[in-house]
Protein backbone atom coordinates (compact mmCIF):
# COMPACT_ATOMS: atom_id res chain seq x y z
CA UNK A 1 0.00 0.00 0.00
CA UNK A 2 2.81 2.40 0.85
CA UNK A 3 5.91 1.44 -1.07
CA UNK A 4 9.05 2.88 0.45
CA UNK A 5 7.08 4.16 3.45
CA UNK A 6 9.74 2.79 5.78
CA UNK A 7 13.33 3.07 4.86
CA UNK A 8 16.36 2.88 7.04
CA UNK A 9 17.64 6.39 7.72
CA UNK A 10 14.46 8.15 6.66
CA UNK A 11 14.97 11.53 5.05
CA UNK A 12 11.37 12.58 5.60
CA UNK A 13 10.53 14.90 8.47
CA UNK A 14 8.32 13.84 11.34
CA UNK A 15 5.68 16.26 10.04
CA UNK A 16 5.68 14.58 6.61
CA UNK A 17 5.33 11.12 8.12
CA UNK A 18 2.63 12.35 10.50
CA UNK A 19 0.70 13.73 7.53
CA UNK A 20 0.81 10.30 5.89
CA UNK A 21 -0.38 8.65 9.13
CA UNK A 22 -3.32 11.05 9.32
CA UNK A 23 -4.20 10.42 5.68
CA UNK A 24 -4.15 6.66 6.30
CA UNK A 25 -6.59 6.99 9.20
CA UNK A 26 -8.88 9.27 7.19
CA UNK A 27 -8.98 6.84 4.26
CA UNK A 28 -9.59 3.93 6.62
CA UNK A 29 -12.46 5.66 8.38
CA UNK A 30 -11.03 4.82 11.80
CA UNK A 31 -10.83 1.04 11.28
CA UNK A 32 -7.66 -0.42 9.81
CA UNK A 33 -7.39 -3.65 7.84
CA UNK A 34 -4.46 -5.96 8.58
CA UNK A 35 -2.55 -4.47 5.63
CA UNK A 36 -3.31 -0.91 6.76
CA UNK A 37 -2.30 -1.80 10.33
CA UNK A 38 1.08 -3.04 9.06
CA UNK A 39 1.56 0.19 7.07
CA UNK A 40 0.56 2.22 10.13
CA UNK A 41 3.08 0.41 12.31
CA UNK A 42 5.87 1.05 9.79
CA UNK A 43 4.91 4.72 9.62
CA UNK A 44 4.91 5.07 13.42
CA UNK A 45 8.41 3.57 13.60
CA UNK A 46 9.57 5.96 10.86
CA UNK A 47 7.89 8.90 12.64
CA UNK A 48 9.60 8.03 15.93
CA UNK A 49 12.98 7.84 14.20
CA UNK A 50 12.37 11.20 12.53
CA UNK A 51 11.43 12.76 15.88
CA UNK A 52 14.62 11.42 17.48
CA UNK A 53 16.66 12.74 14.55
CA UNK A 54 15.08 16.18 14.83
CA UNK A 55 15.73 16.32 18.59
CA UNK A 56 19.38 15.33 18.16
CA UNK A 57 19.80 17.84 15.32
CA UNK A 58 18.25 20.61 17.42
CA UNK A 59 20.63 19.92 20.30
Amino acid sequence: MFPNSHTSGSVRSAAQVNEQIRALWLRAGGSLTAQERAAYERLVVEWAAAIRGEVVEAA
